[in-house]
């Protein structure tokens, strides 16, 4: 097996584990909250602290990997994240949880985005791609077997099984690492912003922790609020730090490439809106319409066969038609599909919903899939560190901000209609908001320069002479031809 195979499986692997964990363990909360003698409420208010974790170190990700080597840092984030699996499913008290959830998010934070790093620097721009293609793949069905392989061990075994099943796979993942990925370091690290680290944690975490929590329930509105405000002003403070350092932990410098720009931007808005499915759709099966979580993991389960369907072609469709052209486009489609969702009700034919999912994930995974690679066209090798943690943090915030979005909406469809209990119509505005959010997403896209990544694609760029200059053209070349004639003769 190639190079460009097995390193994007590596990775794959290693994220696939960080995925599917963070979905499982939402529907073995009732059974985990009642045997460490909590109730669900704080244990999903505990489990926030994993994305808390996350936001605090991501942006070391990047100074860490040039620092130490790419290939150590990615085993070491993986193994950190089996250490905290390990605590998760022997913890027998909340405080035990909260602690084990934070070690897996310091391990989570360094796998993202130094897995993305691993592969920018071991594979071609020619191949990426493709590579890139096949890394898409744990985010988009991590989410949604999650649930049915969640609720399955739960019943049938365990719920401490959820967090084992991690060991032999971050096992693999680790051998393989060691065996085929080059022992890749900057031989000139930067200094480490020690400042910006303070103040991006204290943003960041503030902003992901709030946005996490919002429409729950789980924390007062003035409190929420606050969090959310005090995350906000030191992100500001971050910026303003970042414009006076050489080497910030956060690199807003790199958006003045319209790629990355684009990608930062457009692909927040596309996964605010995408983000929100594996959140609003589960509630519309489980409490709209009384499938069973198994039974309702199972249909969610349909939008990853469009999703893998749609690996093998990827890289040929953005070939054919160039990142522009396709994204501006299947931002709008991938929109509809979202949106349809609002559709649904308990009289509407399973295999409606199920056409409509899988064709919907084939549309998001080819858009998936072009945002990771277009993000880094343009990035010298030097700055791939600081362009991965840049979009792996801005990645964290979007999904954050797509389930606060969602959990509003829904709250404000059942204020509007005066409703009590949730109920299957009170998700259709939902599913319309995040909707409009994804079909926004394609505005970024379309600014885009016409050839905007095609060293990447593969697509041939045609340069339209005028015919005066194609005339003097072909008279220089001439010229030169008579000149080197004379000289051999």
């Amino acid at each position: 097996m190639t190079k460009e195979r097995v390193i994007p499986l590596i990775v794959a692997t290693a994220l696939f584990m960080e995925n599917m964990d963070s979905t499982v363990i939402a529907t073995s909360l009732p059974a985990i909250a009642a045997d460490i003698g909590t109730s669900p409420l704080t244990l999903k208010l505990a489990i926030t602290s994993y994305l808390l974790s996350l936001a605090v170190f991501i942006p070391a990700s990047g100074w860490t990997a040039d620092r130490f080597g790419a290939r150590k840092v990615f085993s070491a984030a993986i193994a950190v994240f089996m250490i905290g699996s390990i605590g998760c499913a022997i913890s027998s008290s909340i405080n035990d949880f909260v602690i084990a959830r934070v070690v897996q998010g310091i391990g989570g934070a360094m796998m993202t985005p130094v897995g993305r790093l691993v592969l920018l620097r071991s594979i071609d721009k020619s191949a990426l791609v493709n590579a890139m293609a096949w890394v898409t793949v744990p985010a988009l069905i991590g989410p949604v077997i999650g649930p049915p392989l969640g609720g399955f061990i739960t019943t049938y075994f365990s719920w401490h099984w959820i967090f084992l099943i991690n060991i032999p796979i971050g096992v693999i993942g680790i051998v393989m690492a060691q065996r085929y990925i080059d022992p890749i370091r900057s031989e000139n690290p930067d200094r480490f912003d020690l400042v910006g680290m303070v103040l991006s944690g204290l943003g960041l975490g503030g902003l992901a922790f709030g946005l996490s929590v919002a429409g729950l329930g789980l924390m007062p509105w003035p409190a929420l609020v606050g969090l959310i405000g005090g995350g906000a002003l030191f992100t500001v403070l971050y910026v303003r730090h970042a414009k006076r350092t050489d080497s910030p932990v956060l690199d807003f410098s790199l958006m003045r490439h319209p790629t990355m720009y684009a990608s930062v931007l457009g692909g927040f808005l596309f996964r605010l809106g995408i983000g929100a499915l594996p959140f609003l759709l589960p509630l519309l099966m489980q409490i709209g319409f009384g499938l069973s979580p198994f039974k309702s993991g199972l249909v969610t389960f349909t939008s990853a066969v469009g999703s893998m369907g749609m690996k093998a072609l990827a890289a040929r469709i953005i070939r054919a038609f160039g990142f522009r052209n396709i994204m501006s486009v299947n931002a709008l489609v991938s929109a509809v599909f979202l949106a349809a969702c609002a559709l649904f009700t308990v009289s509407t034919p399973l295999l409606l919903i199920v056409i409509i999912l899988i064709v919907g994930g084939f549309f998001r995974s080819l858009q998936f899939t072009a945002l990771n690679t277009l993000a880094y066209a343009d990035i010298e090798p030097a700055k791939m560190s600081r362009a991965t943690t840049l979009v792996s943090v801005a990645q964290q915030l979007s999904v954050s901000a797509g389930v606060a979005i969602a959990a509003f909406s829904v709250e404000m469809t059942m204020a509007w209609s005066h409703a009590s209990e949730l109920t299957a119509e009170q998700f259709g505005p939902a599913f319309v908001v995040v909707g409009v959010f994804t079909a926004l997403s394609g505005w970024f896209f379309f600014r885009m320069p016409a050839d905007a990544g095609h060293q990447i694609s593969g697509r041939q760029v045609i340069v339209v002479t005028p015919p005066r200059e194609a005339e003097a053209e072909e008279e220089a070349a001439r010229e030169t031809a008579t000149a080197r004639d004379q000289k051999l003769g």
